[in-house]
Order: structure tokens, then sequence, then C-alpha cells
């Protein structure tokens, strides 16, 4: 359907699910997908404020004929319902308590010539604002020679996310923009981290602005928007609270 090579057969038939999904259900609006290579390696740095990220940072790809390979932890491979699925889109198994090996796994792929997908605020956004980033996709791009690519959507945390109900019903906009490839040294990782956070920032901002449907003061609308989804400081709060619970959980299972 999409020309991608006959290969991960189970990565494309996921492709063309959803591209009829969003065709039946979602209005979308996605530009510069141009900006990802057709061939060679690449890291995707994708916003992440739903649980369908993967899905809007692999449709840039996959219009350029990419499969796109998300790092993912481990525990997800090892998960008996998961883990077969991960590994037949061939996505990256990651040990996120070693970040050296997590990197050089990134860095082979990409030098292999795959499109390489993460999500540096490493957690869902509350706010749906960018978060403080993670500085792992810049050290990947910049070891495997490779550019780094913003991709920053907005509007599918409608369907699903955290601390609300699903909702799957028609209708509900999603816009998608892809920035301009970053060619970085790696001599200065913070100061390029901060700069792709800039980027994804300006991107949102072109994403929330370009929104068909608005509504003051809705819940998934970003409180510097006019919405009443939760400040970046309160939604740091929410994910303090939520890493404490979850804490507390593992060591009263550990305990009995």
């Amino acid at each position: 359907m999409f020309g991608l090579v006959k290969r991960d057969v189970p990565y494309r038939l996921i492709i063309r699910a959803s591209k009829a999904w969003m065709r039946f259900s979602v209005p979308m609006d996605m530009a510069n997908t141009e900006r990802v290579p057709r061939s060679g390696g690449a890291v995707i740095a994708c916003n992440h404020n739903s649980y369908f990220d993967w899905m809007m940072a692999a449709y840039p790809a996959a219009e350029q004929k990419r499969f796109t390979r998300f790092m993912a932890k481990r525990e997800i491979f090892d998960n008996r319902f998961g883990g077969p699925f991960m590994r037949a889109f061939k996505h990256l198994s990651v040990d996120r308590a070693s970040g050296a090996e997590a990197l050089d796994v990134a860095v082979d792929a990409c030098r292999r010539g795959e499109v390489v997908g993460i999500y540096p605020e490493a957690t869902i956004s509350r706010s749906f604002l960018i978060k403080d980033l993670k500085s792992g996709a810049v050290r990947i791009a910049a070891a495997a020679g490779v550019p780094l690519i913003p991709v920053v959507h907005f509007g599918m945390h409608r369907y699903q996310t955290k601390d609300h109900p699903r909702d799957f019903s028609r209708g509900k906009a999603v816009v998608i923009r892809v920035g301009e490839p970053m060619h970085l040294t790696g001599e200065d990782p913070v100061a390029e981290t901060a700069e792709l956070r800039r980027r994804m920032e300006a991107l949102l901002d072109e994403c929330i602005k370009a929104y068909p449907q608005k509504e003051d003061g809705a819940w998934w609308l970003p409180a510097s928007y006019g919405g009443s989804a939760p400040s970046l400081e309160r939604a740091a709060e929410l994910d303090d609270e939520e890493k404490r619970i979850r804490a507390e959980r593992k060591a009263a299972r550990r305990q009995s």
C-alpha cells in the first residue's frame, strides 16, 4: 500500500490498519514529512503526550517508505503479550539501568541504516507541553553521524493519555509537524539538547495554533493556550507522586 519493502510484514500490516483507522476516524493535518530521509540512518525525537505516540512518530517515516524502530525498556520485551509484538516490529530492547548499553544498541541500529524513534521526555507529559529532555537522542545521533529529526504532534492524547478516560469516538483531530533535521557534533550534548527542546516547543506551538478544534478550558489544551491542563510545574508534582506510589507498591510486593 505504501511501497514499503516486502519485509517486516507485521509492521506493514499495522501501518495499513493504523492508516485505515485514521482515515475513517481522525482528521489529520501532517506537514513536512519529506524531511525524513528515504535512505540511511536517522533518529526521530518525538513528543510524548499519549499512549499512541508510536503511531504519530512512525507516520512521517512511513510516508517516506521507512520503518521506525523504537527504543523500549526490556521489561516490555519480557512480557508474554507485548514481547512478541516488539520483536516482530524489530524495535530495540534496552536496559534503562545501563545507559551506555542503550546508547550502543541505538547507535548500531542507526549505522545499519535504520530510523530509530526516541521519546526524549521519557514519560508522558501531563501538561501536554514539552518537558525537560534527556540527552540520549542527541548523543545517539551525534555518535552515529545521522540526522536528528524532531517530530511533534498534538491531538492524539484526546483518545488516550494519563489521568483521563479513553475516548475513541470519531472526529478528534491530530496535527503533526516534522522539524528540520539537526546535524550534531556531540561536543556539547547539553546545549544541543536545549536546542532540540527549543525546536520541539516551536513545533508544538505551530501544531496547537493550527489545531482546527478550539475549546476554551478544555482538559486537553495546555493552560498557557487557554486550556485547563496542569502547568509544567504541577505536572512534575503529579509525576513525583506517581513515582512515590509505584515505589511503595513495589516495596509492598517484595515484603509479601
